[in-house]
C-alpha cells in the first residue's frame, strides 16, 4: 500500500515562544439533539475528525467517533466508578461549555521542536446523587481525546473506569502484549485483525487499520494523580476496555485523569502527529539551556564487563570525542572511586558522561537529596534509571518526584526497563529517552539467539516511536540481526530518541566507515518529521528535516524490492543527495546524485534492506 499523504501542519516557521489562546466556541449544535436511545451532542474540528458523544435512556454515556464517513469507533461506553458513586449510568445532563484552543510551544525531542496545536474543546457537566462528573473531549485535525474531571474538595478514590474503545472488528491491528509483572513493554506486536485477536491485556499504543483510516489508542497527561492504564480486550465482544493498574487511584480534590487519547487519520497523519505532547501539561522547567540532546557511545552492549573500568570508559570517551559525539554511557557497575577522574578526564574532551543508576537507589527524598548534588558535582550530566517495572500510581509518584528533583539539580533523564513516555518530554524537557521496547539489547551476541522478526524493525516507527523518544540503542553491526547493514544504518534516522545510543564496539564502527561518517552527521533534533511511505510490518520510509538539511531512512521487512520514492519534501532548487545503501557484498557503498522536489529515488534493496540519504542544497 502505497501512502497518499494528507497532512496536517503542525508546526509554523518562527515561532520561539510559548502562547496559548483559549477562545469560546461558536459551536454548530451547541445543545444536544434528541436521539432514539437518548440525547447526543455532535463533536467536530477543523478536519475530518468528528465524535458523538450520546447519553442514554438508563443515562450512561457512550462515545463513537469517526474519519470522514468511516467510523474508527463504534459507540463506546464512558465514564468512571469512585469509592462514592458509579458514573457509569444514571446520569443527568446539566450544560456544556466549548472553546477553541490555539497554542504554541516548543520541545526538545521529538519530530519536531516548535509545535502548534488548534482544537475544538468540549466540556459537558452531568450529575448522579449530588456529585458532578465532568467529561472533556478535544477535537483536532489529527485526533480525538477526552478525560474525566471530578471536582470537589474531598479526596478521590477512584475504582475503576467503563472506558471502553469498540473498534470495529473487522479493523487490522498491531497489539502489543503486556506482561503485568514487569510492565516494561518489551514484547513484539501480535498482527491481525481485531476479530482474531486474543483475549487479554495489551499496553499502549495499539494502532487499528479500518478502510482507509487509521487510528493510533494511546494516553497522555500522566501524572503521580493516577496510574498508568492499558487496554484488555473483551474477545467475546470485540472490545477493549480500560484496565487500571492499581485497585484504587486515590487522588486529592479535584482529580482530572490522564486523556484518553485516539490520533486519527491517514497514515501519514498519524505518523506525523503531535497529539500526545499537545495534551501534556506545559513544560515546568524555565531554563532549559542545560538540556542538549545528542548522540553518545555506549560499551555495555559489546563489552559487559566495561563499565567496570575506568581505562575501557576512557577508550569510549576518546572514541566519542574524536567522532564528535556529545556524550558516554557507563553502564551498570562503575566505581565512585574513579568516576570524578572519568568526567574530568570527558569535559577536557568536550564529552559529557551519563552514568547508570537502579530506581531502588534514589527511590527516597533523603537519597535524592544526598546523590543528585553528589553526581553533579562529580560533573555526570544524566542519569540512566533502570528496572523500573510498574504502571502503578506509587511508581508515578516517584517519576514525579525525579523529575522535580533532576530538573533542580540539572541532570538529564532517561529511563530503562520503564514505562511508556505519556507526554513527559513537554512537560518534563529533561526526559531525552525512554526504552519501553524490545530493543538491540536482545540482539547482543549470544550462542543460540535469534533475531527478531524483521517485521519488529518495521512496526515501530508506527507504533511504539510515535508516543514519544525511544531509545532502541540502533545500528550494532556486530548484532544478530535480520536487518542490512544499510538498513542497519537507516535506523538512525527511521527511529526518534534525544539521546541516540550507538551500541556497538569502537572497533566495529572503525570497520564501517561509510556508516561512520553518516552517524558523525546525523543529527538527534529535528525539526519536522515527514512519513514518504509506509506500511506497518512491510516498510517505512521516513525524512527528518535538521536546519536546511534533510534525512531520510528507509528499512523494510521481507523479499527484495525495488523502492521507488518521492521527494516532495525538499525545498526549491537542486539538492545534493549523498546515499549510503548495501552493495554486492553485503557492505555498505556510497553514491551521490543531484536531486529536485521533482525527482523521484529509486533503489534496489536485499532482503530486510534499506538505505540512508542525506540531502544538502548543491552548490
Amino acid at each position: 500500500m502505497r501512502v497518499i499523504r494528507s497532512r496536517v501542519t503542525r508546526a509554523a516557521a518562527g515561532i520561539a515562544c510559548t502562547a496559548a489562546a483559549l477562545v469560546p466556541l461558536q459551536a454548530e449544535a451547541a445543545g444536544p439533539t434528541d436521539g432514539a436511545d437518548g440525547r447526543s451532542w455532535r463533536l467536530t474540528g477543523q478536519g475530518q475528525v468528528s465524535g458523538q458523544l450520546s447519553l442514554t435512556r438508563d443515562g450512561g454515556l457512550t462515545l463513537t467517533a469517526r474519519h470522514g464517513s468511516t467510523t474508527v469507533l463504534r459507540p463506546s461506553a464512558l465514564g468512571i466508578r469512585t469509592a462514592d458513586t458509579d458514573f457509569g449510568q444514571g446520569l443527568r445532563f446539566t450544560g456544556r461549555s466549548d472553546r477553541a484552543i490555539h497554542e504554541t510551544y516548543t520541545t526538545t525531542t521529538g519530530r519536531r521542536t516548535r509545535h502548534t496545536s488548534d482544537a475544538s474543546e468540549s466540556t459537558f457537566t452531568f450529575r448522579k446523587d449530588g456529585r458532578t462528573l465532568k467529561v472533556i473531549v478535544r477535537v483536532s485535525a489529527d485526533g480525538l481525546a477526552y478525560r474525566y474531571a471530578l471536582p470537589g474538595k474531598d479526596t478521590v478514590t477512584v475504582l475503576g473506569e467503563s472506558s471502553e474503545f469498540a473498534v470495529p472488528p473487522s479493523a487490522d491491528s498491531s497489539l502489543l502484549p503486556y506482561d503485568n509483572g514487569r510492565s516494561d513493554y518489551e514484547s513484539a506486536h501480535d498482527r491481525g485483525s481485531v476479530a482474531d485477536a486474543k483475549a487479554g491485556d495489551y499496553g499502549y499504543p495499539s494502532l487499528f487499520h479500518i478502510g482507509k483510516s487509521w487510528m493510533l489508542v494511546e494516553e497522555a497527561d500522566l501524572n503521580s494523580s493516577y496510574g498508568g492504564s492499558r487496554l484488555t480486550l473483551d474477545a467475546t465482544t470485540d472490545r477493549f476496555h480500560l484496565t487500571l493498574p492499581d485497585p484504587a487511584e486515590v487522588s486529592g480534590p479535584g482529580l482530572t485523569t490522564p486523556w484518553r487519547t485516539m490520533v486519527i487519520g491517514d497514515l501519514a497523519t498519524v505518523t506525523e502527529s503531535d497529539l500526545p505532547t499537545d495534551l501534556a501539561a506545559p513544560s515546568k522547567v524555565a531554563d532549559t539551556s542545560w538540556i542538549k540532546p545528542g548522540k553518545a557511545a555506549w560499551s555495555w552492549w559489546s563489552d559487559g564487563n566495561s563499565p567496570t573500568s575506568l581505562a575501557a570508559q576512557k577508550k569510549f570517551v576518546d572514541f566519542a570525542a574524536k567522532e564528535g559525539w556529545e556524550y558516554v554511557l557507563v553502564d551498570s557497575g562503575w566505581s565512585n572511586d574513579w568516576m570524578p577522574e572519568l568526567t574530568a578526564y570527558a569535559k577536557e574532551k568536550g564529552v559529557g558522561v551519563w552514568a547508570w543508576v537502579r530506581w531502588q537507589t534514589i527511590d527516597q527524598q533523603s537519597e535524592r537529596d544526598r546523590l543528585f548534588p553528589q553526581y553533579k558535582s562529580w560533573g555526570i550530566v544524566g542519569l540512566k534509571i533502570d528496572f523500573l517495572e510498574s504502571d502503578g500510581q506509587d511508581r508515578m509518584r516517584w517519576y514525579d518526584a525525579v523529575f522535580k528533583d533532576s530538573a533542580k539539580h540539572q541532570l538529564m533523564l532517561n529511563f530503562h526497563g520503564a514505562t511508556i513516555p505519556r507526554g513527559q518530554e513537554r512537560t518534563w524537557p529533561q526526559m531525552m529517552s525512554v526504552e519501553a521496547v524490545k530493543g538491540a539489547e536482545g540482539t547482543r551476541p549470544k550462542p543460540g539467539r535469534q533475531p527478531f522478526p524483521a517485521a519488529h524493525y518495521t512496526t515501530l516507527p508506527f507504533t511504539r516511536n510515535l508516543i514519544g523518544p525511544m531509545d532502541f540503542t540502533p545500528v550494532t553491526f556486530t548484532g544478530v540481526r535480520p536487518t542490512s547493514d544499510a538498513a542497519e544504518l537507516a535506523l538512525s534516522v527511521v527511529y526518534e530518541s534525544g539521546v541516540q545510543h550507538f551500541a556497538d564496539s569502537v572497533e566495529s564502527y572503525q570497520a564501517h566507515p561509510e556508516a561512520l561518517t553518516f552517524l558523525d552527521r546525523v543529527p538527534t533534533v529535528w525539526d519536522d518529521t515527514r512519513l514518504v511511505d509506509g506500511d506497518p510490518g512491510d516498510r517505512a520510509v521516513i525524512a527528518r528535516r535538521s536546519g536546511d538539511d534533510w534525512y531520510l531512512g528507509a528499512i523494510t521487512s521481507g523479499e527484495a524490492r525495488t523502492l521507488d520514492e518521492p521527494l516532495t519534501f525538499l525545498g526549491a532548487g537542486k539538492w545534493r543527495a549523498e546515499l549510503y545503501k548495501d552493495g554486492p557484498d553485503g557492505k555498505i557503498v556510497t553514491e551521490t546524485r543531484e536531486v529536485t522536489a521533482a525527482s523521484r529515488l529509486s533503489l534496489p534493496v536485499p532482503r530486510n534492506g534499506g538505505f540512508a540519504v542525506r540531502f544538502t542544497r548543491a552548490g
